[in-house]
Order: C-alpha cells, then sequence, then structure tokens
C-alpha cells in the first residue's frame, strides 16, 4: 500500500451492458442509449474520486467484460466484482474486503450526477469525529456511505430499493450507538424526469437511441 493514500474510494456501477443498466430509461434511452449513460455515469464517478487528494479509487462492477475493464484501466481503478445475493450484502463485502483499521473507506454509486468531489472531501472530514457518514437521497435513500471501521449492522434487514432506506440505516446506526454524520441531501438520476434534470443542469449529455 503506497504510504501517500489516505482514503479509499469505491465506486459501485453495474457494467454498461446493453439491456442491463438503467433500465428504467430503456423505454426513452433504448438499450444501448440506456448502456452508452451508465458508461458515461461510471466515467464521470471515477473522476470525481479521482478529484479526491490521496485517494486510491476502485470500481466495483457487476461484470468484468471488455467495456468494463476498458472503463477501470482508463479511469485508473482497480476493478473489483460486487458479491453478494443483495445491494447490502455487496456493500458489506466491499467493506469487509477493503478496510485495513488505517485509513477510512467511501462507496459512492454511479447514479448521482450532482455529488461533487467537495462532497467527498467533507465525508472524509466528517469521519474524523464520525463513526460512519452517508449522504441522504430525495428518494429515501443514500448516494454515499463510509466509514472507518467496519459496521455490517449498516447493512443488514435494510430494505433495499425502497424509500425506508435511509430511515433504516438511521435506526442501525442509534440502536449500536454509532454516530452517523449525515451531509447535504442529493439525488439519484433513474427515471425519466431525473434524465431531464441532470441534463438540464449540465450534468450528463443526452445519449441518443
Amino acid at each position: 500500500m503506497p504510504a501517500d493514500v489516505d482514503v479509499d474510494i469505491a465506486v459501485f456501477a453495474r457494467a454498461p451492458i446493453a439491456g442491463q443498466a438503467k433500465t428504467r430509461l430503456i423505454p426513452r434511452l433504448g438499450a444501448a442509449g440506456a448502456a452508452r449513460l451508465q458508461r458515461q455515469l461510471t466515467v464521470r464517478a471515477l473522476a470525481r474520486a479521482h478529484a479526491v487528494r490521496r485517494a486510491r479509487v476502485a470500481l466495483w462492477t457487476t461484470d468484468d467484460d471488455a467495456d468494463t475493464r476498458a472503463l477501470a484501466a482508463d479511469g485508473g481503478a482497480t476493478l473489483r466484482l460486487q458479491r453478494g445475493d443483495d445491494l447490502g450484502a455487496r456493500m458489506s463485502n466491499a467493506f469487509a474486503e477493503t478496510l485495513d483499521g488505517r485509513r477510512p473507506m467511501l462507496l459512492i454509486g454511479t447514479d448521482c450526477p450532482a455529488q461533487t468531489a467537495a462532497d467527498l472531501e467533507a465525508a472524509i472530514t466528517a469521519l474524523q469525529d464520525a463513526d460512519a457518514v452517508i449522504q441522504p437521497a430525495e428518494d429515501g435513500g443514500y448516494v454515499l456511505v463510509g466509514m472507518k471501521t467496519f459496521h455490517p449492522a449498516l447493512f443488514e434487514q435494510v430494505p433495499w430499493g425502497s424509500d425506508k432506506v435511509l430511515a433504516t440505516t438511521r435506526s442501525r446506526a442509534a440502536g449500536r450507538r454509532l454516530r452517523l454524520a449525515e451531509l447535504p441531501m442529493s439525488w439519484d438520476l433513474d427515471r425519466g424526469e431525473d434524465l431531464a434534470r441532470a441534463v438540464a443542469l449540465g450534468l450528463v449529455d443526452l445519449p441518443t437511441k
């Protein structure tokens, strides 16, 4: 491990495979267009992670297809495969395999183009005093989670994909007496109106079918 690494950042991403990526936007963009959007979001998330000073970045993906391997290589990231039956298990495994007690770890997805490197820096700062940090999302989930010591309870019995994720995570932290810091709320790009919002703000380029 290089001595100048201060934080590990895991970027969780679906592989940009047509028919498997951004499926809720396929009716609008087509399967190939949705996959191109996923690729664009992944590139931007990797760049955001690399903008953080002294960060080691890993791309945790669902498939090691050629395009994903190229994304990791071009983005200067180590490629890792997600393991687990649900999102909680996959995130928990990523933290368990990465945290070594010497530096904190942040985990972000690719679906929050409004997130900035400053958000990631703020999360790192928050972990100086907190046990864990999250960045809430408007849909009741979160777009970032970080910790300096592994707390698997934050990923257990959480209704992933629902609007109860954030509330459940807060409850899990309180039940374990963990100090949970929260960043300002952001939003996910999941639906057609989210895509229009991101395009209007200049956060993504609109892919064609």
